[in-house]
Formats: structure tokens, C-alpha cells, sequence
């Protein structure tokens, strides 16, 4: 346990001595800060991982704001597809309060918005292409508003990402 504790001070760039998650080979840490109440939020290079701990990839999170000292993340998650095209629901917004925020927030900041590539509101839905930590290339993700009519939004979401696709040179 001393020796776990010893290596990833020493090779996982500070992460606190008992965080239970479990990094991936390549992962980096970023920053990290405690949670008012427990755990904690780590900005990793793939992802910030939440209290829990789980991870939540940089291109799954659709908004994150600081105020004071609260983080409010809005998380998405897959909900289908439409040809290439992934389609995502926004969950209800998470709010972690940091005891010290440190770099936490700019971290956050700096990575969901290096994620977007493009973003567009055609119609009833968000059409963005994210970059998704850890692999290469770029995802076409689409975002219904509330009121849309779903049918439609996939028909056009799976037109637009064989257009994208077709755009592509052969590899």
C-alpha cells in the first residue's frame, strides 16, 4: 500500500493518496481537487473524473461553468445513433463544491472547449464534431432540442454524417 501510495505520487503527477479510480497507461493528471462532502474531481487527459469515482470523457461533457466556488457540469450521454452520427441527452447538471479549486476549473475549461471542432444549431438539434480523448479523429455528435421531433432529427443526423463522411479522402 506505502509503495501504491509512493508511485502514484511520484508517476501519476499528484493524485491524491486515496483516490480509488483507476488511470489508463497514458492518462495524465492535470489537476485535482476535493469535494466538499467527499471524493473528488480529477482533470485527467482523457476525462474529469467525477466523485465516485467515474470518468466522464471531455466529449461527453456539454457545458461546465465556475461560479464562486461551484462547479456545475452537464454531462451527456449516448443516446442512439443515426448512421455515424452519435446521438446524446443532456443529464441534469451536477454542482461540486471544491474546498481549494486550484486548476481544476481552467483545466475543465481549456479541455471541453478544445474538444468542439465545430458546432452548429440547424433546425431542432446541435450538430458538433468533437475530438474524443485517446482516440484520433473526430465524433459527429448531435443534440435534439426538448421540442424536436426525433424521427426527423435522425433522418438528417444520419444524412449529415454520410455527407461528412464522403467529404473524407479514402484512407
Amino acid at each position: 500500500m506505502l509503495f501504491d501510495n509512493l508511485w502514484r505520487k511520484l508517476f501519476k503527477q499528484g493524485l491524491p493518496a486515496d483516490f480509488t479510480g483507476v488511470l489508463e497507461g497514458e492518462e495524465a493528471v492535470l489537476a485535482h481537487a476535493s469535494v466538499r462532502g467527499g471524493g473528488y474531481l480529477v482533470a485527467t487527459s482523457l476525462g474529469l473524473w467525477l466523485p465516485g469515482p467515474r470518468r466522464v470523457g471531455w466529449h461527453l461533457v456539454s457545458k461546465a461553468t465556475w461560479s464562486g466556488n461551484t462547479l456545475a457540469v452537464v454531462e451527456a450521454e449516448e443516446d442512439g445513433a443515426a448512421g455515424d452520427a452519435v446521438l446524446l441527452r443532456d443529464l441534469p447538471a451536477q454542482r461540486f463544491v471544491l474546498e481549494e479549486p486550484g486548476k481544476v476549473p481552467e483545466v475543465v475549461h481549456t479541455r471541453v472547449t478544445a474538444s468542439f471542432k465545430s458546432k452548429h444549431h440547424i433546425g431542432a438539434a446541435w450538430y458538433l464534431q468533437r475530438k474524443v480523448p485517446g482516440r484520433g479523429g473526430v465524433v459527429l455528435q448531435v443534440r435534439p432540442d426538448p421540442e424536436a421531433d426525433l424521427a426527423a432529427v435522425r433522418d438528417i443526423a444520419a444524412g449529415v454524417a454520410a455527407k461528412i463522411k464522403n467529404l473524407k479522402p479514402s484512407e
